[in-house]
């Protein structure tokens, strides 16, 4: 009998660290379900697939509404199952606090952190009933490291450490994996196009964080990595993280 192929979804699919995790997982034969609100570029994604004989399952969402994540779940698990959640929608403005339109602020808290709870909560009851799963979040440098112009996106990845920090002490006994990635600057479309012109080459890209991703899901037995933090090997780069 055949293993069956462990399901893996990923929200904020369409760029970046997310576009590049799908990729590494479907490479490593993993059933992938991509999730993103724009559509055409998981399109572009399959598309960029097919010489490799390789496809990911698109699975349209917007994480800021819980009712839209909530409709997103049960269609996947009519298909098939979720063994891998990981949270990396994501979304920021640099900008000084007194410049950030509340409108700003709210997009940031409902995408980063709330958007990244919605998921969790949905696909908690299917991995408690599964006896395990694992849960991946994307989190950020500013996590460890104060950076001006990012307040909004500092609180939304500070509290989803900290949400996460404590989900995984209630669900170690589930079996229940819960993997913080902190990464320092990463070529994402997440950047100004003048910084990344600038800076393209002291940052880390999508690709080497996608392949991070896969490989922490894969350690196996008795172990987790709960907490990663990978920066560039030039550092930092400067006050906007």
């Amino acid at each position: 009998m055949t293993e069956k192929k462990k399901g893996v979804w990923i929200t904020g699919a369409s760029s970046g660290i997310g576009r590049a995790a799908a990729i590494e997982f479907a490479r490593a034969g993993s059933v992938v379900y991509a999730s993103s609100r724009r559509i055409t570029e998981l399109e572009r994604l399959n598309a960029d697939l097919v010489p490799e004989n390789l496809d990911v399952k698109i699975f349209p969402c917007n994480v800021a509404s819980s009712a839209n994540v909530d409709q997103t779940v049960k269609k996947i698990l009519a298909a098939g199952q979720i063994d891998c959640l990981v949270n990396n929608a994501g979304i920021t403005s640099f900008k000084k606090a007194e410049l950030n339109s509340i409108k700003e602020i709210n997009d940031i808290i409902n995408t980063n952190l709330l958007g990244s709870i919605y998921a969790i909560k949905h696909i908690l009851p299917h991995m408690i009933e599964n006896g395990g799963g694992t849960i991946i979040n994307l989190l950020s440098i500013v996590t460890k490291k104060i950076f001006t112009e990012s307040s909004a996106y500092a609180a939304s990845k500070m509290g989803l450490l900290g949400y996460t920090n404590s989900l995984r002490e209630e669900v170690r006994k589930y079996r229940i994996k819960i993997i913080n990635i902190i990464p320092g600057a990463t070529e994402t479309p997440m950047w100004p196009p003048d910084v990344r012109k600038e800076n393209s080459g002291k940052m880390m890209t999508s690709a080497d964080i996608g392949r991070l991703v896969v490989w922490l899901y894969l350690q196996r037995g008795n172990m987790v990595t709960e907490e990663i933090v990978v920066r560039p090997i030039t550092g930092d780069l400067g006050e906007k993280e």
